[in-house]
């Protein structure tokens, strides 16, 4: 096990480290860039957002790797309420470094500048999460579902052989991948809208004040929101600690009680809070907007991933008459379930919106993201669990151990689309508050629909988040491609790998993953950073206002529709393998599979980016916005 699980974590520190110097380039020009056209002061502040996401993504994954074969020994030693604690726990680390380095740096940089600085630069901090957090999403994603898909295809598919049995050569890289993709990189992911709705709370903190005809100073409105988001780190905390597992029922309910829990300390601390610091609760209703519309957009994911609801019994049903029919009711599912989420976004920002103006929408982001620790915890559990099952096959343990991880997998799908769901949904209202901000500083009172030049604008930013799935899709299929042709050389030439006496090339997998997500990642990174950039100076600040419109409206629903639809392939392939439709090795097992492996890049790839994308476009709008303002609209 010990040997195992030592490949696993050699194999994604050493993608993390040569992922970090590619980005240690983009940080230098950025900074730069940054220093040059704007200032210093923001230069610098992006520099420390930038290395306090990549701490956050390098603690969470050191940790996963460890807790990873605990959780095995745990399953074998403890049963399901030892393994699921270990599992979560340390899922939990990642959790509380997210919100605990986000709220930290942002605590130092309120503490060393005076407001207006604050104000002003502020935003440079958030720029560097955002930029991190792309690079780290879209390069771990490239890697886990490269080998996801290489081990899939060609192990499950054309050889035959069990889900992470050590025959296979791309099982360790699949493992690897997990981390990789789903805690560093989700980690990063959270982190960047964590500290990028306390950010839009402050650059608006002025506007609030005003509004309020003197009730409060923009020095306590600025304060507020790193106050609630002190409280939700207290919250989490309680959350995490609640969290126990009963020896045959359903980890789920353990994990759900702890959300809940962590979100009604929220709600209560927040109506106390609204009404002593601000006058008013009508701030609390804002922020309780957010926090009820996230919970509510985790549970509408949950019902249209979870083998639990209709959605994936449907598609596995549907895996009865072949590939196509799983894949068609996947896409149906996926696009189905932007519905509800769309509809709770709007209900929260219209609430939200009505109490506090563009304010309540920051503080509605807050809110959402208030509880980020007990919600990373909950979803980088996921990973862990995955791992430990992996470990637990390729170790041969007792079939009880698999059945435990297995388990704790299961449910770890279903946290990990209710995660990504939840993402999404705060991308929304935290790229929302940030357009609020991009226009208070450029001074935009409205963008006219009737001006061609707007209309430019939003076609171009509805247009790249397509552009921007199509690229990592791209990578994606490009990368398995080479891993599925290793996998099929070393079947055919290294001696005995079938019979269990070859050993399979491990390193030379994980080789192809790692260059290819490094090489991949590049270009879907730098199309986030220079399209705002080139519209804002081309077409100038009004363009560019529609640019980010078209991007915010499209990217979500794609975001929505490609997660879920691949959580659903991936939990429908589950339930098949769970003895239904005829089971493990049947026709419709093969069915799933490969819709499984389509929906692979939708969920942990392209989906998940996306909304990092629409957040990193407008920050970077917000930070460039008084270059815009003296050079933009060349045409």
């Amino acid at each position: 096990m010990k040997e195992i699980a030592s490949y696993i974590r050699e194999g994604a520190m050493a993608f993390l480290k040569r992922e970090y110097k590619t980005m240690i380039i983009v940080i230098v020009v950025l900074f730069l860039l940054i220093g040059v056209a704007i200032n210093w002061t923001t230069a610098v502040l992006y520099v420390l957002g930038a290395l306090l996401s990549v701490l956050a993504g390098y603690f969470g994954m050191n940790v996963a790797t460890r807790g990873n074969v605990r959780t095995a020994s745990a399953a074998k030693d403890g049963g399901m309420v030892k393994a699921l604690s270990v599992a979560f726990r340390s899922g939990a680390v990642m959790g509380l470094c997210v919100s605990g380095l986000g709220l930290l740096g942002l605590g130092i940089v309120v503490c060393a500048l005076d407001l207006a600085t604050v104000v002003q630069c502020i935003t440079g901090f958030g720029l560097g999460a955002s930029s991190m957090a792309l690079f780290g999403r879209v390069g771990g994603g490239i890697y886990t579902k490269a080998a996801d898909v290489g081990a899939d295809l060609v192990g499950k598919v054309e050889a035959g052989i069990p889900e992470d049995d050590p025959r296979n050569p791309a099982v360790i890289a699949d493992n690897v991948g997990d981390n990789v993709g789903d805690v560093a990189g989700m980690g990063s992911d959270l982190f960047e809208s964590y500290v990028g709705s306390i950010i839009s709370a402050i650059t608006l903190a002025a506007i609030a004040s005003q509004a309020s005809n003197g009730a409060f100073s923009e020095t306590t409105a600025a304060v507020f929101p790193m106050i609630l988001a002190a409280v939700g780190i207290i919250a989490s905390v309680i959350g995490i600690l609640l969290v126990r597992g009963k020896e045959g029922g359903n980890p789920a309910a353990a994990l759900n009680a702890g959300t809940y829990i962590a979100g009604v300390i929220v709600i209560i601390a927040t109506l106390a809070l609204s009404q002593t610091m601000l006058g008013s609760l009508k701030y609390a209703v804002a922020i309780i907007a957010g926090l009820i519309v996230g919970i509510a957009i985790g549970k509408i994911t949950e019902v249209y991933t979870s083998g639990d609801y209709g959605s994936v019994k449907k598609i596995a049903e549907q895996s009865q008459t072949g590939a196509a029919t799983t894949i068609i009711s996947g896409l149906g599912v996926g696009m189905l379930s932007t519905v509800l989420p769309i509809i709770f976004i709007c209900v929260g920002v219209y609430a939200a919106y009505a109490c506090a103006g563009l304010y309540g929408i920051a503080l509605a982001a807050v809110g959402m993201l208030s509880t980020t620790g007990m919600t990373v915890a909950v979803d980088a559990y996921g990973p862990v669990s995955d791992n430990a099952g992996g470990i637990a096959e390729m170790s041969e343990l007792p079939h009880e151990v698999r059945e435990i991880t297995d388990k704790l997998d299961a449910v770890g799908n279903t946290t990990a689309a209710i995660g990504k769901g939840f993402a999404i949904g705060s991308a929304a209202l935290t790229a929302l508050a940030l357009f609020a901000s991009y226009a208070a500083v450029t001074q935009l009172d409205s963008i006219s629909l009737l001006e061609p030049i707007v209309i430019i604008g939003v076609f171009i930013g509805a247009m790249l988040p397509f552009l921007f799935s199509a690229l990592t899709m791209n990578s994606v299929s490009s990368a398995a491609n080479q891993m599925i042709e290793e996998v099929r050389r070393q079947f055919r030439t290294i001696p005995g790998i079938m019979e269990g006496t070859g050993k399979p090339d491990y390193a030379k997998c994980v080789d192809i993953s790692t260059a290819a997500a490094l090489k991949q990642m590049i270009v879907p990174g730098l199309i986030a950073i220079v399209a705002p950039l080139v519209v804002g100076i081309v077409l100038g600040p009004e363009a560019l206002g529609g640019m980010l419109a078209g991007a915010l409206s499209a990217g979500v629903l794609l975001a929505i529709m490609m997660a879920n639809a691949g959580g659903a392939w991936d939990n429908a392939k589950k339930y098949i393998e769970e003895g239904h439709f005829g089971g493990k090795g049947s026709e419709p097992h093969k069915a799933a599979v490969v819709g499984d492996t389509v929906g692979d890049p939708f969920k942990d790839t392209s989906g998940p980016s996306i909304n990092i994308l629409i957040k990193l476009m407008t920050i970077v709008a917000v930070v460039f916005a008084p270059l815009f303002v003296q050079i933009g609209g060349l045409l």
